[in-house]
């Protein structure tokens, strides 16, 4: 297995990457922040075990647990995202709708793939939004995309003015493709070589529709039951109000997902998830109760991977390259061969 592209090498050095790496971090905070009136918080990278607050993901990931030993041993997880966790902050600081927030969300995802595109440590940008009971439809959630995606374009025009050698690679617009149609477009595909050749096609998509079974019989990709909205019917046969930001990376020549976000489940849509899902005893836990009870407003909101998006404007090859993780001996040696380490 090779985990580099023939003849790849870095545009910037290991010590201009670290510079580099601050400047995207920042600049894509301010224009995203600014883009949906969204304030920075502070996160927790522990929440309690069995409150319901940690994100399941698929349902089949294990979360890191650990004792407290001055809290009577009482288990804690680290986090695997922030979906829940930020729905029930914008609710407790009572911010208004329009409004919201982001923060750094730093994960461990032992269960996750170690490869040039993911790592088990997980940094992105955890944003939500309030939004209007009224705003619960694909309208929407194609404004929101827009505007998040209007960011990266911005961030990546000023990261070229610093450094002419990147040279800009993402299209004027994000074309919006509902998963069921991409099945129907390539049906002898499966969801990662469909997401492949439309980003190929397209630049940059936003996939439509994700959890839900498919006409196939297996949905696109899995999704938890409990924070994006993957069953609300949408019209023309389609449900869904959630979806992912996927790019054509230039370097490695395939796609590469950015984000993925989604209008969130309400009372109703969490119910029938659950059914859908089989674990309606979720029902009972403290933050699926105070939903349920009315407590937390309706919401949008996602997860933009940092090193990701650093990668991607930064044309590298692996995320070892921004970001310090664990990695095979073999791609280190791959690299240092071709000159360069990861971190």
């Amino acid at each position: 297995m090779r985990y580099f592209p023939d003849g790849y090498a870095p545009i910037l050095d290991s010590r201009e990457t670290e510079r580099a790496i601050k400047i995207v971090k920042d600049l894509f905070e301010k224009e995203l922040s600014g883009a949906l009136r969204l304030s920075r918080v502070t996160s927790p990278i522990f929440v309690p075990a069995g409150s319901g607050i940690n994100d399941d993901l698929n349902g089949v990931e294990r979360p890191v647990r650990f004792a407290v030993g001055n809290m009577d041993d009482r288990q804690m997880e680290i986090v695997q995202s922030l979906a829940k966790w930020k729905r029930m902050a914008l609710a407790d600081y009572g911010i208004g709708k329009g409004y919201g927030l982001y923060t750094d969300m730093n994960a461990i995802r032992p269960d996750d793939d170690i490869d040039a595109i993911h790592s088990i440590y997980v940094d992105q940008w955890d944003w939500e939004q309030v939004i209007d009971d009224g705003d619960r439809n694909l309208d929407y959630l194609r404004k929101v995309v827009r505007e998040i995606y209007s960011a990266m374009k911005r961030t990546e025009f000023l990261i070229h003015e610093t450094y002419t050698s990147l040279v800009p690679s993402l299209p004027d617009e994000i074309t919006f493709i509902h998963s069921e149609d991409l099945l129907e477009m390539y049906p002898g595909l499966q969801p990662a070589d469909r997401e492949k050749e439309a980003a190929r096609k397209y630049g940059a998509i936003f996939v439509v529709g994700i959890g839900a079974v498919l006409a196939d019989g297996a949905p696109h990709s899995g999704r938890a039951p409990d924070y994006d909205d993957w069953s609300t019917p949408t019209g023309d046969g389609h449900v869904g109000l959630n979806g992912d930001i996927i790019v054509w990376d230039t370097v490695r020549q395939t796609s590469l997902e950015l984000s993925s976000m989604g209008i969130r489940v309400d009372r109703q849509s969490l119910l029938n998830q659950l059914e859908i899902k089989g674990c309606q005893e979720r029902r009972d836990l403290y933050w699926h109760r105070r939903l349920l009870a009315g407590e937390f407003p309706q919401t949008i909101g996602g997860g933009i991977g940092q090193s990701r998006l650093c990668m991607f404007l930064l044309k590298k090859a692996h995320i070892g390259e921004v970001q310090a993780s664990v990695w095979q001996d073999e791609a280190r040696c791959e690299a240092h061969e071709l000159g360069f380490n990861l971190l």
